[in-house]
C-alpha cells in the first residue's frame, strides 16, 4: 500500500498557483493511430470501459527495440490542437521535444518521473506519470492525487505479449478540456465545483489543495464530524482527502472515509458498487474514477486499498506508450 504523491501535496498548491512549473512538456497532433498499429496491444483490454481503440496506440511495431530496460514512445494525441514540435518531456535531466525524440530507452530507476508538457518547456499545461523501473520489471502509474493536468494514458507490452492499459478514458481525449472542464463541474455537488474554476483552464487541483476544504476555508469542516465518528477524530478534512495526519498510518480508513463506506463491513468497503453513493465524499475522486479505464485511478493516496488505483504492474517489459491529450 503506497501513498502516490503524497509526499508533494503539500508543497502543490504553490508550485501550481506560481506557475512554477519545471522539466518537460508535450505537443501532440492527432487522436487517429497510424495504420499497422499493434491489435495484440490493446486488444487486450478492448471490452474494459473507458479503454480506446487499438488504432488509438499508433503502429507500435515500429517502436525500437530499447538498450536498457524498456523503450518508451510519447504520442500525440490533442487531435492537432499541438504540433510535435510544441512537445516536450523532461526525465532524469534531459527534455525534448516528440519532433526532436519521440522514444526515450528507459534505465532502471526509483520513484522516477516523466514530466509532460504542451506548448513550451515550462507551460502551466504540464502532468506526469511516477514510475519504478527494476532490471527486469516496471511499475508505472498516473495519478490524479495531487491534481488533473492532461489527459493521459499508458499502454505497457511484455516480451511475452502481455499487455495493460490504464490512465483517463478515451473521451477525455476526444472531448476536449473545455469539455472535461464542465463535466466535471456538472458531476460534482456545490463544495467542489471550484476545483473546475480555480485553475483554470491549466487544470483541476484535488480537494485537498483547495484552500476552501483546508483550515479556516469555508468547506474545513467538510470531512471532520464523519472522520471523527469513524476513528479520526482531530484530522482535519484535507487531512482525509490527503491521507495524513493519523491516516498516514491507516490506509483502509482513509479510503473507507473518502469512499464513504466506513460504516459497512470490511468486505462492504472493498465492494466498488459502494463507493461515493452518499456524502460527505471525495467526489473528485469518485468523477476520476467514471473517467478512467476500467474505472482504475489514484483519486488520493491509498486509492489502491481495494485495488482502485491506476498503478500496474508488468515483468519483463518490452516497451511503454504514453499517450498526452488537450
Amino acid at each position: 500500500m503506497r501513498p502516490r504523491s503524497s509526499a508533494h501535496a503539500g508543497r502543490f498548491p504553490a508550485r501550481w498557483l506560481a506557475g512554477a512549473i519545471a522539466v518537460a512538456a508535450v505537443a501532440v497532433s492527432g487522436v487517429a493511430g497510424a495504420a499497422g498499429s499493434s491489435s495484440a496491444a490493446s486488444l487486450a483490454n478492448a471490452a474494459v470501459s473507458g479503454a480506446p481503440p487499438s488504432s488509438f496506440w499508433g503502429n507500435t511495431g515500429k517502436i525500437p527495440a530499447a538498450k536498457k530496460v524498456l523503450e518508451v514512445e510519447i504520442l500525440n494525441r490533442t487531435g492537432g490542437r499541438y504540433p510535435d514540435s510544441k512537445v516536450f518531456w523532461s526525465f532524469d535531466g534531459t527534455e525534448k521535444s516528440i519532433a526532436q525524440q519521440p522514444y526515450i530507452d528507459m534505465p532502471a530507476n526509483s520513484a522516477g518521473r516523466l514530466y509532460l508538457y504542451l506548448g513550451s518547456k515550462n507551460s502551466k499545461y504540464f502532468d506526469f506519470i511516477e514510475f519504478t523501473v527494476g532490471s527486469g520489471s516496471i511499475n508505472v502509474d498516473t495519478t490524479r492525487v495531487d491534481r488533473w493536468g492532461l489527459p493521459l494514458a499508458l499502454l505497457v507490452h511484455s516480451h511475452s505479449g502481455a499487455a495493460k492499459e490504464v490512465g483517463d478514458a478515451y473521451t477525455v481525449f476526444t472531448e476536449g478540456r473545455a469539455k472535461t472542464l464542465a463535466r466535471f463541474k456538472a458531476f460534482v455537488p456545490r463544495q467542489f465545483k471550484e476545483l473546475a474554476t480555480i485553475n483554470a483552464p491549466y487544470g483541476i487541483p484535488s480537494p485537498g489543495n483547495d484552500p476552501s476544504f483546508r483550515p479556516g476555508g469555508k468547506y474545513a469542516g467538510y470531512f471532520t464530524a464523519y472522520a471523527a465518528a469513524h476513528g479520526a477524530k482531530g484530522d482535519t478534512t484535507a487531512e482525509v482527502f490527503g491521507c495524513g495526519g493519523t491516516l498516514s498510518a491507516n490506509p483502509p480508513l482513509c479510503a473507507a472515509l473518502n469512499r464513504h463506506v466506513a460504516k459497512l463491513s470490511q468486505a462492504g468497503q472493498q465492494n466498488p458498487a459502494n463507493f461515493y453513493k452518499t456524502g460527505p465524499a471525495n467526489y473528485y475522486a469518485d468523477f476520476w474514477h467514471k473517467n478512467a479505464i476500467g474505472g482504475k485511478q489514484y483519486g488520493f493516496p491509498y486509492d489502491d486499498d481495494a485495488s482502485q488505483s491506476s498503478d500496474i504492474s508488468v515483468a519483463h517489459p518490452k516497451y511503454m506508450v504514453v499517450a498526452v491529450g488537450w
